[in-house]
């Protein structure tokens, strides 16, 4: 019998086995047909019979204090085998012995094999590696350590387990096709400006709410006016279930529950929220700006506010020939009706060369690319000055409008801003300096909002131009700088996006308040300058920041600033990353997570193995 140290560790038996497995999946993942793949497969799976019959031999020659650990050794042999045998009867043995595929025949068990044999495989190489490592490391003890290599088999057993577990349960998670949203769902509660909308009522105003006893889409909404109605005596909040009281719900225009009805004298808006809870799950998020949009509807008189068109504005739906396309308006639009506005054109052919409507409760010129005629810009200017309001939106290579900036102390540089350290980047390019970004407001009314989110609710301005206050200043005119660019700010005077000697920089007005006193019996004069049409534009004006910008601007310039306020919402806000982020969250859990748990698992391994206390005993008795 040989002695322990000339038996060797049979790892040259492992390598050959290994080596057989590893012809087989070339052969069958690589080769795919033909007679090579058919003689590499057979090749690597007598590989494998010869390694297992050398590991039986082994066994059988092997000293007795070592026979027990070429048996566990023997023994995934023969499982790694199994799995090779259950991968053919799925495949090629299956197919001949049945005359048809096995996934055809019986499709179960062609699941079952599919499923098992590379468990089996994982049960054998895992255990088998930790193993074999365990045994290099006695290959030259007098005797072998049988606990640690029981350890070192039990913990590849554990690791293969785990592997096994978490892709059935990927699997099974996958099949089921079921999904857990585990977000937090509230309604929103009522807002600063839905308050200070309530508060403002002259009138009565009458809320009815329908629907059923215990509905729960019915007691988010119930809570919410709760809420609502301490603000104001003219507020009355009543609950019907229309199934009981169908002549009232005919009545207000409702045949169905699930409905809150706001009614002042012969005005109503309805607002259906449904009686689901998942499906009313988005409106009751939204709840404060539904209600305060339909407030408006039934407690303010309709605005009439009127676009400029003709000179390549935003608001033109088709661009000026010869010119890029610019971001239209039509979010701007929808935000102003939502506001209670009636959005219409106002061009030459609407009478705008000889005076604005009488209507007009404001007039919006948003980033003309050409003057305006002599006659529309007096017809403007005399608009404003008999206190009309004028929501001016200047775009860095379009008009000047020096005819109406200039009575209102303003000009143009045609200058466009940029700044090479606080910038929004979008292309990756040296233009992307040009997209200013600011927190910097006053505590002007036209930015109330605004000022109250702070930091939380900056602007945005893709592309602003330099404005300027003329010197010596308009007499009677109150210019309030209501939004200003970062004081690094310069004005790119050459257009490289470099800031360049010569090339001013400082904290340039972005958005500038404008009035004047009010004549005898006339209101008084009113407008707003803002250095970029962009921040308007479709697409910006999803900025939190932007939104309000525009919602405080309106309300300013319609007299309105008593109910400018933030409007609460509890919409789920979408996590999103840029293509490199993906990247990195990627492989730190696909890779990164594993490594860090394995390590952890090794190092408190090695650790416990350091502290157990060693049997120095051999043979004969000596220690």
């Amino acid at each position: 019998m040989s002695s322990p140290a000339s038996f060797g560790t049979g790892l040259a038996a492992t390598g050959a086995f290994v080596a057989g497995l590893v012809a087989v999946f070339l052969a069958e993942r690589v080769l795919g047909v033909g007679s090579g793949r058919v003689a590499l497969a057979a090749l690597g799976t007598a590989v494998v019979v010869a390694a297992t019959a050398w590991r039986a031999v082994r066994m059988i020659a092997a000293p007795a204090d070592r026979r027990a650990l070429e048996r566990w050794v023997l023994t995934l042999y023969v499982v790694g085998l199994a799995a090779l045998v259950l991968y053919f009867v799925k495949g090629d043995v299956g197919t001949a012995l049945l005359g048809e595929p096995l996934s055809r025949s019986s499709p179960r068990l062609s699941v079952v094999l599919a499923v098992l044999f590379p468990a089996l495989l994982l049960c054998t190489l895992v255990p088998l590696a930790m193993v074999e490592a365990a045994l290099v490391a006695m290959a030259r003890a007098p005797v072998p350590e049988t606990g640690r290599v029981k350890s070192a088999l039990f913990s590849g057993l554990g690791m293969a387990f785990v592997i096994v577990f978490a892709f059935a349960t990927t699997y099974v998670a996958t099949q089921a096709d079921a999904t857990w949203d585990l977000s937090y769902f509230r309604t929103a509660k009522p807002g600063d400006a839905t308050r200070k909308l309530v508060r403002g009522l002259n009138e009565p105003l009458q809320v009815t709410l329908f629907f059923p006893p215990a509905n729960e889409v019915g007691e988010a909404v119930r809570q919410y006016f709760r809420d609502l109605e301490p603000e104001s005596p003219q507020l009355g909040v009543e609950s019907l279930d229309q199934a009981v009281e169908p002549a009232r719900g005919k009545a207000l225009g409702v045949s169905n529950n699930g409905s809150v009805v706001l009614a002042r004298g012969d005005r109503k808006e309805i607002l259906t929220l449904g009686l689901d809870p998942e499906r009313a799950r988005g409106q009751l998020q939204r709840l404060d700006a539904e209600v305060q949009r339909r407030l408006l509807a039934v407690a303010k008189p309709r605005r009439v506010v009127y676009l400029t068109g003709g000179h390549g504005e935003r608001a033109d739906t088709r661009p000026v020939q010869g010119e890029a396309a610019r971001p239209s308006v039509a979010q701007f639009k929808e935000l102003l009706r939502a506001q209670n506005v009636d959005v219409r054109t106002l061009t030459v052919a609407e009478g705008l060369g000889s005076a604005v409507p009488g209507d007009a409760a404001m007039v919006a010129v948003l980033g003309p690319a050409r003057e305006l005629l002599p006659e529309e810009a007096t017809a403007l200017r005399e608009y404003w000055e008999r206190g009309g309001r004028l929501w001016i939106a200047l775009e860095p290579d379009g008009a000047a409008l020096e005819p109406l900036l200039q009575p209102m102390g303003l000009k143009s540089l045609r200058v466009p801003l940029a700044n090479d350290r606080v910038y929004f980047r979008t292309t990756r390019q040296q233009s992307d300096r040009g997209n200013l970004g600011t927190a910097s407001f006053s505590s002007h009314p036209s930015v109330t909002s605004l000022s109250a989110l702070g930091s939380q609710g900056a602007v945005a301005f893709l592309g602003a131009t330099a404005l300027e206050t003329v010197t010596p200043p308009v007499p009677g005119v109150l210019l309030d700088t209501s939004v200003r660019a970062h004081g690094e700010t310069f004005a790119d005077r050459n257009g490289d996006f470099e800031p360049e000697s010569g090339e001013v920089t400082k904290a340039w007005p972005l958005v500038v308040a404008v009035e004047r006193p009010a004549a005898e019996g006339r209101p008084a004069p009113r407008a707003v300058v803002m250095a970029d049409a962009d921040a308007l534009g479709d697409g910006i004006l999803g900025n939190v920041g932007n939104a309000y910008l525009a919602v405080d601007t309106l309300r300013w310039l319609s007299g309105e600033e008593a109910l400018s306020g933030v409007t609460t919402s509890e919409e789920d806000v979408p996590l999103q990353h840029t293509r490199s982020q993906d990247v990195v969250w990627f492989y730190a859990t696909v890779f990164g997570m594993p490594v860090v748990v394995l390590a952890v698992g090794f190092f408190v391994t090695r650790r416990r193995g350091r502290r157990a206390p060693r049997n120095t005993t051999v043979a004969g008795g000596a220690r």
